[in-house]
C-alpha cells in the first residue's frame, strides 16, 4: 500500500461536474493498493498516517498530528502510485491491485480512519476525477507500507 499525504488549507475531488468530497484544512491522500495487501495493513497504514505529525503548533514547528488540528481528511484512489517505467516511457499498471480487491481496501482504509473520529470525505473509486487544492507548505510525505512495515 502506497499513499501520497499533503497538507492542505481545503480540497475537493469532482466527478463529471459533480463535487463527491470536499474539506477545509486537513489531509489529502492519494492511495494506491497491491493485491497483496490486507486488512490489517489498512488499519495500521490508517492509523500511522493519522498520527503523522505535520501541522504547525504555536511555537511553527510540525508537531501536531490532522487530530490534534482539528483537520478533516480526503481521500482519493490512485493505481497510479504503483506505475513501472522499466520497460520504455508507457507505464505499466500491472503492479496495482485489480479493481475488486484495490476498491475493498479503498473503502476499509477509509472506515479506519472515520473509526478514529475523522471526517472522511473521498473520490470514486474507478472513476476519472478532477481533484483541486491548496497544498499548504507544501508539505508532501510519501507513506509506502514496505518502507514503514516490511510489507508489501
Amino acid at each position: 500500500m502506497r499513499a501520497v499525504v499533503q497538507r492542505v488549507r481545503d480540497a475537493s475531488v469532482t466527478v463529471d461536474g459533480a463535487i463527491t468530497g470536499k474539506i477545509g484544512y486537513g489531509l489529502l491522500i492519494y492511495l494506491g493498493v497491491v493485491d497483496s495487501d490486507t486488512e490489517d495493513l489498512c488499519r495500521k497504514m490508517a492509523a500511522k498516517i493519522s498520527k503523522m505529525r505535520l501541522f504547525r503548533d504555536s511555537d511553527d514547528k510540525m508537531n501536531l498530528s490532522v487530530s490534534d488540528a482539528g483537520g478533516d481528511i480526503l481521500v482519493v484512489s490512485q493505481f497510479t502510485l504503483y506505475a513501472n517505467l522499466h520497460k520504455g516511457n508507457r507505464p505499466s499498471f500491472d503492479g496495482a491491485g485489480k479493481p475488486d480487491h484495490a476498491e475493498r481496501m479503498y473503502e476499509l482504509f477509509m472506515q479506519e480512519l472515520r473509526n478514529l473520529g475523522f471526517n472522511v470525505q473521498h473520490g470514486m473509486f474507478g472513476a476519472h476525477m478532477h481533484v483541486c487544492y491548496e497544498n499548504d507548505g507544501p508539505v508532501t510525505i510519501i507513506a509506502d507500507s514496505e518502507d514503514l512495515f516490511g510489507l508489501k
